[in-house]
């Protein structure tokens, strides 16, 4: 029951418990995969805006898992990336779909302009 109400509070503790895993599988990582997996981590925080757990863990999951296979492999992290290391973070994002914290915002302002509208055509 306690950890329902928990959960309700602090969003899923399962969430929490498989990120801890990423990011132990990233630390693990020899460099400079560890370094490149880490700042492309940290530029999908601020950039997709992902709110909805699930789907956080999934993107950054598959990270690791991109990452742990070009490690093993030896191969380069330009092969991975290409030459534009945000196009390639922008262009993996745009693969998650999910709940985005600009999406309050984007019906937020559609609805303004709405009641707008119709307080202009009173």
């Amino acid at each position: 029951m306690a950890a329902k109400w928990i959960e309700l509070v602090t969003g899923s503790l399962e969430h929490k418990k498989q990120y801890r895993q990423y990011k132990a599988r990233i630390q693990a990582l020899p460099e400079p995969y560890h370094a490149v997996a880490t700042a492309v981590q940290r530029y999908l925080t601020y950039y997709a805006g992902v709110t909805d757990g699930e789907t956080l863990v999934k993107m950054f999951g598959d990270l690791a898992d991109l990452w742990e296979r070009a490690a093993a492999d030896r191969t380069p992290v330009r092969a991975i990336l290409g030459e534009d290391p945000v196009e390639f973070a922008e262009t993996f994002a745009q693969a998650y779909t999910g709940r985005q914290w600009i999406d309050k915002e984007r019906a937020r302002l559609t609805q303004a302009v709405d009641e707008a509208e119709r307080g202009e055509q009173s």
